[in-house]
């Protein structure tokens, strides 16, 4: 038996637009608009307006989750559910009920909140009016709404994270065209970037300012882990940037509270430096995370770039990297993503060595697969082995870092109840519980029943 340490967080992470639906709520996010606008780019179009139905459903939902061994779950509030007013921040009564409710729930049945404040739904009336993250206007608006969430709920919710992924919202909104407003603009992306530390460190500073009992606050990353593809230096230095761009860009200023020197030159060089104030700078210097959520689904590993870098065009991240596929590799074939579960010993071992060994957990991880009815066996459950062996392939990995020495406390699976997942929809499933989406009839999955005995036993044994 491999123990996990005492109190270790045995849960899974959602988000309030991925699970909710937009029942009651007053403002479209980006998402929602995007939907509105474009249904035929969502996977057969099926949009959010009810997702997995949490709004409706949360307390049997909640106490399933319980059910197969959860003792803590993330989700987000929504700033499009939660303020009427973005101006002013007044709230929205109706929100306020339902997320003390869920709140509520999850207490009753022993088992911790942690609830982030952005998870890529940043309300659209905030982009068509200012620009959206490009605007510090936007991250003033996002700390008055912080700050509501702290004061309303901050006596029963002692875990906050500020921001969930905020590289994604660079690269999907600003970069590669994934996510709405689908722009391409390299120094746009970059300001976004810097934006996004900004208001992290803001919304920590507001939050201890409040001086909540016993209640900490962090930020949640997608620590993707860079590896080269050879050891030549041209490859090394291609793995170099990719890591400055992609990782230390929010991780330096979370836990050290500025950037990279060789970032900051870097972009400086190429001329989309982001602006900043030395009032700014000091607000980043003194609000750093008391801990740290790490998503991890697949390796990056890049190559040195087929074209040179200071070629003519419009500056783009990846001018200094090419992404390399690794012969004789793992993949999720339904995702299209490596299996690589060594990668969460190398981030263990990274934030032990280089970041402060500051106490952090695995905020998501997890398997999408397509089509999982194809599984189902005659009792009506999905046998989901191939996602059994992902999870216990990546815990092993993880205690062994945590043996190590590695301050982690936690591993949080994507996702609870299967849920809308952007653009794909419903295309692959992520949870331990499948939701049938037609009828929202709700069943644990043969990985959620052997969460449980992981959970209960607060260890793994080995595979069968």
């Amino acid at each position: 038996m491999k123990q996990f340490p005492a109190n270790f967080w045995w849960g899974a992470a959602t988000s309030g637009p991925q699970s909710e639906g937009r029942f009651n709520k007053q403002h479209a996010n980006v998402f929602d608009y995007h939907y509105e606008i474009e249904p035929t780019a969502f996977y057969d179009q099926v949009g959010p307006d009810t997702a997995s139905n949490f709004y409706n459903s949360y307390k049997e939902d909640i106490r399933m989750m319980r059910s197969i061994g959860m003792n803590s779950l993330r989700t987000s509030i929504q700033w499009s559910r939660l303020i009427d007013d973005l101006e002013t921040n007044t709230v929205n009564e109706d929100a306020v009920r339902y997320y003390n409710d869920v709140i509520n729930t999850m207490l009753e049945e022993d088992m911790t909140p942690v609830m982030n404040l952005h998870h890529f739904d940043l309300p659209v009336e905030l982009f068509d009016k200012y620009g959206g993250w490009e605007s510090k206007k936007v991250v003033d608006l996002y700390i008055g709404f912080a700050k509501r969430c702290f004061e309303l709920f901050g006596d029963r919710v002692k875990y906050w994270a500020t921001h969930n992924e905020p590289m994604v919202v660079v690269e999907g909104e600003y970069l590669f065209q994934f996510h709405y407003p689908n722009i391409v603009d390299g120094k746009k992306a970059v300001q976004v970037a810097y934006n996004l530390n900004l208001a992290s460190a803001k919304a920590i500073q507001a939050f201890r300012k409040l001086a909540i009992e016993d209640a900490q606050i962090g930020t949640i990353l997608n620590l993707t882990p860079t590896y080269a593809a050879s050891d030549s230096a041209e490859d090394q230095e291609a793995a170099r940037i990719a890591e400055l761009w992609n990782n230390k860009m929010f991780l330096e200023p979370a836990i050290y509270g500025h950037f990279p020197a060789e970032l900051e030159e870097l972009l400086s060089n190429d001329n989309v430096l982001w602006e900043s104030t030395d009032e700014e700078k000091a607000i980043l210097q003194e609000n750093t995370v008391d801990f740290l959520g790490v998503n991890f689904y697949h390796p990056n590993r890049v190559k040195a770039p087929d074209v040179a870098p200071n070629s003519v065009g419009s500056w783009m991240p990846d001018r200094y990297y090419d992404a390399f596929d690794m012969p004789g590799r793992r993949v999720n074939l339904d995702r299209g993503w490596e299996i690589y579960p060594k990668a969460l010993y190398d981030i263990a071992v990274n934030i032990k060595e280089n970041y402060k060994n500051i106490p952090w957990y695995v905020s998501e991880n997890g398997m999408g697969v397509s089509n999982e009815t194809r599984f189902l066996n005659q009792e009506g459950i999905i046998e989901d082995d191939y996602r059994i062996d992902f999870v216990q392939e990546h815990l092993e990995w993880l205690h062994q870092g945590i043996e190590e020495g590695s301050n982690c406390f936690g591993y949080h699976m994507w996702t609870p109840i299967d849920c809308w997942s952007w653009l794909n929809a419903y295309k692959n499933r992520y949870g331990f519980i499948s939701n049938d989406i037609h009828t929202q009839i709700k069943t644990i999955k043969k990985s959620g029943y052997w969460f449980k005995e992981v959970a209960e036993q607060n260890g793994l044994t080995e595979l069968q």
